[in-house]
């Protein structure tokens, strides 16, 4: 599915978006069950240990998924060009890129784990099970990010359903095993709090396997052949690029979830309930956003392409298209959020007063996603010409010196439901200047290729 393809754009928008929608639920939901079988299984200790290590993972697959991001734009380049030596050559320098990061952490991470976990304030009590699961977990992740990179490459050439197949691979065999793991069943070892982190290290190993016989078998252009792996070797020149498109975007995410720990340091701040009622608004306004970052990804990698086959004219139609894409599965989605708000929250929450704390605050801010999803798709546009330090410095500079203070200010002002006022705040702050640097300045600079 190149840009020459001559279906509708809405039809090849939704073909590259339902299996990376799917793949984001599948996402989410493999790790709600985890938390449920550690909470159920090991008890609420066990939990919290667990818990305690995402913040040092999180910065990893955040760096990842930035390298991710940029190589996903110079393949649609090369891609579009058709350019299948090009494309292997970008994604195997990534991939060994992605490999050293993940043993560099391997080693780093394993070194000073303790010191991490202290300094991230993890509690006395659960420090050494914590710590126990970091060895673990720290040692598997080379191959945890090279999954995580590998699937993003492919979507770089429009292949979206073989890491939605991949990662149904990947979480059946994690799910099936933790439990096992934790049990001891069918005389494999009891593991205790480790067997999550051995489950998912089967459960990525598995599912790379079962990806390479797929692509082999299909011919892929990315498949892991002769050729692909002479490919896999550091270029500077390919990787210079990478980064200087995928590195703000890393920074950009790892930005944003630090913000998410100031805002919940305000909610935390209006005693329990609140902060059951933050968890659970983020659980359903998660399940809206990832849709609306996919529609943002696949403008992204579809104006990458059209760049890559000179094709310069499908831009404004792709942008287009994405947008009214959002207006119809972001906007849907938000109507099913406000009718459906009780039952929902009902599903996390079992106390009538939180839960209805929790509906009036998602009423607040729900609507607002769709702004979000409009400024993504726009700054997704530009990503594809490898224009990234403006539209990421904005979204920052929103989220800092607007989102936060504006928390801080409406909090004084209203209470909690003023933290939730701010999130609409920057979501506007963001739309407006998007698209102010979009109309003055990105559509009148010179695109080209960058590969």
């Amino acid at each position: 599915m190149q840009v020459a393809d001559h279906r509708p754009l809405w039809q090849t928008y939704l073909l590259f978006l339902a299996p990376m929608v799917l793949s984001n639920f599948l996402q989410s939901m493999s790790g709600t069950v985890n938390s449920i079988y550690i909470g159920q299984m090991l008890g609420t200790q066990a939990l919290a240990a667990v818990s305690g290590m995402f913040p040092v993972v999180f910065f990893f697959i955040a760096l990842v998924i930035g390298l991710g991001a940029g190589a996903g734009v110079l393949i649609g380049q090369a891609w579009g060009a058709r350019e299948p030596h090009m494309v292997k050559a970008i994604a195997g320098a990534t991939l060994l890129l992605g490999v050293l990061i993940g043993l560099l952490a391997a080693v780093l991470g394993s070194v000073f784990a303790r010191q991490a976990l202290t300094g991230l304030g993890t509690p006395a009590d659960v420090l050494d099970d914590a710590v126990a699961y970091a060895h673990v977990m720290l040692w598997i992740l080379p191959s945890l990010l090279v999954f995580v990179l590998f699937t993003q490459l492919l979507r770089g050439v429009s292949d979206t359903l073989s890491p939605l197949l991949a990662l149904m691979v990947s979480t059946c065999v994690g799910l099936a095993l933790t439990p096992a793991l934790i049990r001891g069943w069918f005389g494999l070892p009891q593991l205790g709090i480790q067997s999550a982190a051995y489950a998912g290290l089967a459960g990525n190993l598995s599912a790379m396997a079962w990806l390479a016989w797929r692509l082999i078998r299909k011919g892929h252009p990315l498949a892991p052949d002769r050729e692909f792996f002479a490919a896999l070797r550091l270029d500077g020149a390919i990787l210079g690029k990478v980064l200087r498109i995928g590195l703000p975007t890393g920074v950009q995410m790892i930005v944003l979830s630090l913000s998410e720990l100031v805002i919940l340091a305000l909610v935390n701040q209006h005693g329990s309930q609140a902060t059951a009622a933050y968890g659970a608004v983020t659980q359903i306004v998660n399940y809206v956003q990832f849709p609306a970052l996919s529609i943002a990804i696949t403008a992204s990698i579809l104006g990458a392409q059209a760049i890559g086959a000179g094709r310069l004219e499908r831009m404004g139609p792709i942008l287009r298209t994405g947008l009214l894409i959002n207006v119809c599965l972001t906007g849907g989605l938000i109507v099913l959020g406000y009718l459906l708000s009780h039952w929902l929250l009902g599903l996390f929450l079992t106390d009538d007063s939180t839960r209805a704390m929790a509906e009036h605050l998602l009423h607040i801010m729900l609507w607002s996603l769709l702004v979000f999803g409009f400024q993504a798709i726009i700054g997704g546009i530009m990503r594809a010409s490898g224009t990234v330090l403006v539209p990421v410095a904005i979204a920052i500079i929103c989220v800092v010196g607007v989102q936060l203070p504006a928390a801080y200010w409406l909090d004084g002002q209203f209470g909690l439901q003023g933290v939730w006022m701010a999130f609409p705040v920057a979501y506007l702050g963001m739309l407006v200047l998007q698209t102010l640097y979009y109309k003055l300045v990105w559509r009148h600079q010179k695109i080209e290729r960058l590969v």
